[in-house]
């Protein structure tokens, strides 16, 4: 499982170093980075996300709009890349604009994959939702009380 919130910084040639801890815990040395929702990128190991695109295909009709929205949403800019003997990835031009990335930015471990956000984005996703995740906090609690 990988956890963990870092900071991390672009480079002039839009690669990004993972931390050493979230790198161990991946198994291989290839990613794939796609979109992900609310404007960061998802980090997945290629079985895991072998496995991410035949539940989407399987469980999506081709015919019904909202399934070709996920299809070329999530499974359309994926982009598979190797870390480098640095632990780097190349993030392409296409995903560093859809996600605004910028110098700075946030890599969370969120269990079996990862997110990158821009520092500023993910602040601000933070104010905005705090009160959602206070109620949604509370709801939990609810849930795993004995």
């Amino acid at each position: 499982m990988i956890t963990g919130e870092y900071h991390i910084s672009l480079d002039d040639k839009g690669r990004v170093m993972l931390p050493t801890r979230v790198r161990s815990g991946f198994s291989t040395s290839t990613v794939v980075l796609t979109q992900g929702v609310e404007r960061c990128l998802w980090i997945f190991e290629p079985a895991e996300w072998s496995q991410i695109c035949d539940n989407l295909m399987e469980s999506t009709n081709m015919f019904q709009a909202r399934a070709r929205l996920i299809q070329r949403r999530i499974i359309a800019p994926a982009q598979e890349t190797e870390l480098d003997k640095s632990g780097r990835i190349n993030i392409s031009p296409a995903l560093r604009e859809y996600a605004q990335l910028r110098k700075e930015c946030v890599v969370l471990g969120v269990g079996g994959y990862l997110e990158i956000w821009d520092e500023q984005k993910y602040r601000s996703y933070w104010e905005e939702n705090e009160p959602e995740f206070q109620q949604a906090a509370e709801e939990l609690g609810k849930l795993l009380s004995p």
